[in-house]
């Protein structure tokens, strides 16, 4: 039986038999609460077994969601310490979030990333660290989170990519007035995450959060934290997800979004495709004079065609700084469900009764955790 805590129990962990050596950190969304997770915690106990520490965020509930990436981020990041040091037999760690929780994470591993090795007695905050980080090329030259060995990053319709651009935020019908008044607004609404959503933070020379955030730069290593760890899976919803787009959940390009198959996997109903697509070299992202260019005669003269021309650019420089890594793309699509347009809320079963559509895919989630969990062991061992 593997062990389930949430955030305010944490002091219990560790104090059982058979304690479990793989901590699986659980990631919510927008103004939502732990208790978003209750199908898919208690069907992750079942199938996952009691090597599993299997620990729901609650770091970052409600509104506290609005108050910016990285600031949830870094909450994230001292909430997982906290479970790590209060539990002494933490060998490996997985992260799986839905939706925004997604950003969260991916802000937080930077944090709690070292290049080599880490001791959790080492004192200080772990932060001071980023120092001291190696200049590396290679994203994928191993590394920790949290002092643990990093095996599973999933995310599950996360916008990756943010949510500017035509039908990002599919709710908004890709009608261009609603999608160029949806940025300014956004703030107004869900604080600055709004703005580092619709990617209008930052100056000029300095790009906004989630194109730093597909780099390794003064921030974070980002990428050498995502390429730590062994697997890198990511789904999304191919249709009827009123909150984030096929391409930003993705991370694909528009040219690169074909017909998704309508039948489903054997075993997971809804999961209708999943593409291994390997790391593909460049120069990396960067925020190039021309996007420079693009910004300032953005914000000078405002028009129609200079604001899509520079987020043009910003989404192709974060789509190639995430695609130096490999990833495991996972599409899902909800058109025979009973009620396709709960589809953002399926993919994780928010709750039992109305979003039971999504069992397939956490029976899927589940079965790439087993599969991982068997690979590193049996690495461990040779």
């Amino acid at each position: 039986m593997s062990t389930v805590t949430h955030g305010n129990s944490i002091s219990s962990i560790g104090n059982l038999k058979n304690d479990p050596d793989h901590l699986l950190v659980l990631v919510h969304g927008i103004l939502a609460s732990t208790a978003d997770w209750t199908y898919a915690e208690a069907e992750l106990k079942r199938r996952l077994g009691k090597n599993y520490l299997i620990y729901v965020s609650s770091s970052n509930t409600y509104t506290k969601t609005f108050t910016g990436i990285d600031g949830a981020g870094k909450r994230l990041a001292d909430e997982v310490l906290q479970v790590v040091k209060k539990t002494r037999s933490l060998k490996r760690i997985s992260f799986l979030s839905h939706s925004l929780g997604g950003l969260f994470a991916r802000y937080a591993i930077a944090v709690l990333y070292s290049p080599d090795t880490y001791s959790r007695d080492q004192p200080g905050d772990l932060a001071n660290n980023m120092t001291e980080y190696l200049q590396e090329t290679n994203f994928s030259k191993g590394g920790l989170i949290a002092g643990l060995e990093p095996i599973n990053f999933i995310t599950l319709a996360t916008p990756h990519l943010g949510v500017r651009g035509k039908k990002q935020l599919p709710f908004l019908l890709g009608v261009p007035i609603l999608e160029k008044l949806a940025a300014p607004i956004a703030p107004f609404f869900v604080g600055q995450t709004g703005s580092q959503l619709f990617l209008t933070d930052g100056k000029p020379d300095k790009p906004p959060l989630l194109l730093r955030m597909a780099s390794d730069c003064d921030d974070g290593k980002f990428l050498s934290a995502l390429g730590t760890f062994r697997c890198r899976i990511i789904y999304a919803n191919v249709s009827y997800d009123h909150m984030v787009g096929w391409r930003t959940s993705s991370i694909r390009r528009e040219t690169e979004l074909s017909k998704p198959p309508r039948q489903s996997l054997d075993g997971y109903k809804h999961v209708v495709d999943v593409e291994y697509c390997p790391p593909v070299p460049s120069d990396g992202p960067k925020f190039s004079p021309k996007a420079v260019q693009a910004k300032e005669a953005a914000q000078n003269a405002p028009n129609t065609q200079s604001t899509v021309e520079y987020h043009e650019i910003v989404e192709e420089e974060m789509i190639r700084g995430l695609q130096l890594l490999g990833w495991k793309k996972v599409d899902v699509s909800f058109h025979s469900a009973f009620w396709p347009f709960f589809a953002h809320n399926n993919i994780h079963v928010k709750n039992e009764w109305f979003h039971n559509a999504g069992v397939g895919v956490i029976a899927h989630v589940a079965d790439s955790l087993k599969q991982q969990e068997a690979s590193s062991v049996l690495s461990a061992s040779l």
